[in-house]
């Protein structure tokens, strides 16, 4: 990715937000912070190493491991109160384990409360990776494995920000923390509402920080500010009571999987922008996204023309996207010269801020029903839905987060919004209406999380638990009333 043009108007808050004293205490942070960074990093390789993997097909063990090592880590940075605690899923089976730790505020002090989870994506195909995926390897800088980014370097930045403040500010520290790693969020959080639920005092806060995006570039800091919904559900095609000779019946009737594809093409207009009615989308971002720097991260092909139109980053962030992820029909190496009679494909779509997941999946029904090509007979099978989220940018607790990331990386931080989708932001807004919630991160256009070689820019790393550090101090000495 790129910085702002020098045109664009960005977000921060400068020192003088900090109040007198600021350069003395983010020294004194920095210091605590490069004295245990060897420390940070021995820990964060130790957590890779623990494959925690929260899918039904894997094995649970080594979730429970991680759980655990999560555990002792916070007890080894002085915090007593600290439970490994977990809800059942509907057919009974255990969810994640989560991990929850609590320092008490003092009198009159806010809460904050410090969100990662413990859990990985599988490694996929080893042959991809250039490292064993669970042995972190330090290279050029930056640290490879699988949850070296996303997100045990979370975790880790949560504790040693935490560890810096209490050391520097000792027994004056009153500020509440609570520390919420959860066990499940690369499986789709399926327990998230219900633990909610059953430990809604127990997890109460003033601002919520969620460490799991991603910061603008490798030297610029970012706040997330938005993040688009999603729903997902299956089209399925039929023509045919059962399959018939190609040749002896083709002609008259078209197989599903044409009619199919054909259906599917209507679900975005000539220039690629999808064409669902109902459906928000605005052309607002704040910052400028360059194509070629769009076309590098993504790995286009030369030659392949990009979709929509408006601005690259609003394409991204602020308009919907739909993508057919998977497709039910006979392959190739098996095909047999018959008229299929039926097709199926899974469709996702990220929804843009302000759009209701129940209005978009209705809007999504409403048009393959209506399309159905040639009479087939359609049928439309809701799946998952989350809603999208758009922080308040005029909050305290933003406006301080923008300041703190500003002084640790020494340039402007910028607001920015995600493609992707974080569904239980929606429920922690729903059950917490007064909260603040920042999503924050450690990532970088070249962490490729989720993929083969992921990785973490160890010296945007130590910036990211600087920031928060700042952040944590300013809570305790009154910043949210301040700002």
């Amino acid at each position: 990715m790129t910085s702002p043009s020098p045109e664009t108007p960005v977000s921060f808050v400068g020192a003088q937000t900090a109040g007198s004293g600021s350069a003395a205490a983010t020294q004194d942070l920095r210091a605590a912070i490069d004295r245990s960074f060897d420390q940070t990093l021995t820990r964060l390789k130790d957590l890779v190493a623990i494959p925690g993997i929260a899918w039904p097909s894997f094995d649970r063990s080594p979730l429970e491991r991680s759980a655990e090592a999560v555990a002792v880590l916070l007890r080894d940075s002085g915090l007593e109160d600290v439970q490994i605690l977990g809800c059942d899923k509907p057919d009974g089976t255990p969810g994640g384990p989560a991990v929850v730790a609590r320092r008490p505020a003092a009198e009159g002090k806010p809460t904050i409360l410090l969100y990662a989870h413990h859990d990985v994506q599988p490694a996929g195909d080893k042959a991809l990776w250039e490292t064993e995926p669970f042995a972190a390897v330090e290279k050029n800088g930056r640290l490879y494995g699988r949850g070296a980014a996303d997100d045990k370097a979370g975790i880790m930045a949560h504790i040693a920000a935490y560890a810096a403040v209490s050391e520097v500010l000792g027994a004056e520290l009153g500020l509440g923390v609570t520390f919420f790693i959860e066990g499940e969020e690369e499986a789709g959080s399926p327990t998230f509402r219900p633990f909610l639920e059953a430990n809604r005092e127990l997890l109460r806060a003033d601002v919520i920080v969620v460490a799991d995006s991603s910061n603008w570039k490798v030297g610029i800091p970012a706040l997330t500010t938005s993040l688009r919904g999603l729903v997902d559900g299956t089209i399925e095609v039929q023509v045919l009571e059962h399959a018939v000779h190609s040749g002896m019946f083709g002609g008259p009737v078209l197989d599903a999987p044409t009619l199919l594809a054909r259906l599917i093409a209507t679900l975005h207009d000539d220039d690629g922008n999808v064409a669902i009615p109902g459906l928000v989308a605005t052309d607002n971002a704040s910052v400028d996204f360059p194509e070629a720097d769009y076309r590098a991260d993504a790995s286009v092909l030369d030659g392949v023309r990009l979709a929509g139109t408006g601005s690259i980053a609003s394409r991204l962030w602020t308009k919907p996207a739909l993508s057919i992820i998977g497709f039910d029909a006979p392959a190739v190496d098996v095909a047999s010269n018959t008229l299929l009679p039926r097709a199926r494909a899974k469709f996702s779509l990220r929804l843009a801020p302000g759009q209701s997941p129940e209005e978009a999946m209705a809007a999504v029904r409403k048009h393959v029903e209506s399309n159905a090509p040639f009479g087939a007979k359609v049928t439309f099978t809701p799946g998952e839905s989350g809603n999208p989220f758009r922080t308040d940018t005029s909050s305290a607790a933003a406006a301080l987060a923008m300041w703190a990331l500003g002084e640790a990386w020494g340039v402007p931080a910028v607001e920015t919004g995600i493609g992707g989708s974080i569904p239980f932001i929606a429920d922690l807004t729903e059950l917490y209406p007064d909260v603040q919630i920042l999503v924050t991160g450690v990532e970088d256009p070249d962490s490729r999380a989720h993929s083969a070689n992921e990785s973490l820019h160890l010296g945007d790393f130590r910036k990211a638990i600087l920031a928060e550090a700042l952040l944590l101090a300013r809570m305790d000495s009154g910043g949210l009333q301040e700002a």
